[in-house]
């Protein structure tokens, strides 16, 4: 099995360092700003804009920092399948990155299981130019408490992070060497 039931996955393939993930869609965010709480989800197909133009970067960071890239869609280095459950990634990171400090502490905070989670870097478009991109439902059994359901956004990246908003998306490691896998949850093997 190549895929964990969500989240990461560390592996090596041709001596090159491989992180791997799905984005769960449907998945319940709370989100608290200054003590208002509001719950939002993103649904299946929401990403299809950035992700059926080939030619939008789109980029894999370390907490949303486009100063800490892992891989970039323009450069070959991250392919993205999109599916009805999820957003799927692989990316490979490229020779000579796994020296620069951010991807070395990167793949030590994913091996020990500290940055275990994806996080995608998005923004709503205007109501004018893609009606419906967003809706206020209410949530079931809780009338009271409104959901924002995104159904069109602009990808731009997706991130390891520590604390991810959509909880359903944290990530499992398992450590893979020549395309066998073998559990090893928290622990990246290198050569």
């Amino acid at each position: 099995m190549i895929w964990p039931a969500e989240g990461l996955e560390v592996r090596q393939q041709n001596s090159r360092p491989i992180i791997a993930g799905r984005f769960l869609y449907n998945s319940l965010a709370v989100l608290s700003d200054r003590g208002t709480v509001r719950k939002e989800t993103i649904m299946p197909g929401a990403f299809s804009f950035a992700l059926g133009d080939l030619t939008r970067e789109i980029n894999l960071l370390f907490g949303h920092s486009f100063d800490k890239p892992l891989a970039s869609r323009s450069s070959g280095t991250l392919a993205l399948k999109d599916t009805e459950d999820f957003l799927e990634f692989v990316a490979t990171i490229p020779e000579g990155a796994e020296r620069a400090s951010h991807v070395v502490d990167a793949l030590a905070l994913i091996g020990s299981g500290l940055a275990r989670g994806i996080s995608p870097g998005f923004r709503v478009p205007p109501s004018d130019v893609v009606p419906g991109a967003e809706k206020l439902i209410p949530e079931p059994g809780n009338p009271g408490v409104m959901i924002r359901q995104l159904w069109a956004l602009i990808l731009y990246e997706l991130s390891i992070v520590t604390r991810p908003a959509y909880g359903d998306s944290e990530a499992e490691l398992r450590a893979f060497a020549a395309q066998t896998p073998v559990p090893c949850p928290h622990r990246i093997i290198l050569p």
